[in-house]
């Protein structure tokens, strides 16, 4: 399943590319995120939060996919001189998008929404998610990989993630399978096919912690204090009806 990202990890030439992960392993979720897709050669694709555009390079070289590389934190002069780089400039569209504030697209426009290690920042709320599909084609797909929970904390915190559950944003953003499922499963227009752990979880993680991105260096003692009991990686994939 992991040949492209596999294939990247190796490569020492890389290595600059491997520096600008941004969370886990972007390259390995989208790679077993797009297993579970059609997506075929030319389709018109909305990555969005593309980060640094890891995500982007797996669905324009391994898909031969039409992206729309949007993200709020990086620029998209920077994300258009490292697509240069990479030789995927013809088909990676860099642009500045801030979803909580409307998408500058047409509606019906894409085939497939695509979001890794991002939509937890802002897809929280009963809004986001109706906002966002009638961009999508009706027989599209929207498709979501972000970190969350076994099950919800709530005020029963356990004592070895209280260091790290103190941080607002953590509390409103890692939330359980049961969560996202309750959300999205309220949501008119879509159909959702499945929500699940991600089997590279414990892979990706251990990617992005060893590499040299100072916020991983700050994730390394609370995957320590986990030790794989509550924190997990969850899909979601959702048809446009």
């Amino acid at each position: 399943m992991f040949e492209f990202t596999n294939t990247f990890m190796s490569d020492p030439k890389r290595d600059y590319l491997k520096a600008a992960m941004m969370g886990p392993n972007a390259i390995r979720l989208s790679e077993e995120m797009a297993s579970f897709l059609d997506i075929q050669a030319g389709s018109r694709i909305l990555d969005l939060g593309c980060g640094c555009g890891l995500s982007t390079l797996l669905l324009t070289e391994k898909y031969g996919a039409q992206v729309f590389a949007a993200d709020l934190w990086i620029s998209p002069t920077e994300n258009y001189e490292r697509f240069q780089s990479l030789g995927i400039a013809d088909r990676a569209i860099p642009i500045s998008a801030d979803a909580s504030k409307g998408l500058p697209f047409a509606h019906a426009y894409f085939d497939l929404l695509f979001s890794v290690d991002a939509y937890h920042y802002f897809g929280d709320t009963p809004e986001m998610l109706p906002s966002l599909i009638p961009h999508v084609k009706k027989g599209g797909y929207i498709a979501i990989a972000i970190p969350g929970l076994n099950y919800e904390f709530g005020e029963d915190i356990p004592e070895e993630m209280l260091p790290w559950w103190q941080d607002a944003e953590v509390r409103r953003t890692i939330r359980s399978l049961d969560f996202w499922n309750d959300l999205w499963s309220q949501t008119e227009g879509i159909e959702l096919l499945h929500i699940r752990k991600m089997d590279c979880h414990k892979q990706a993680w251990t990617e992005w912690l060893a590499c040299p991105n100072p916020y991983a260096a700050g994730d390394i003692d609370m995957m320590k204090a986990d030790g794989g009991k509550y924190i997990n990686t969850i899909q979601m994939i959702a048809k446009v009806l």
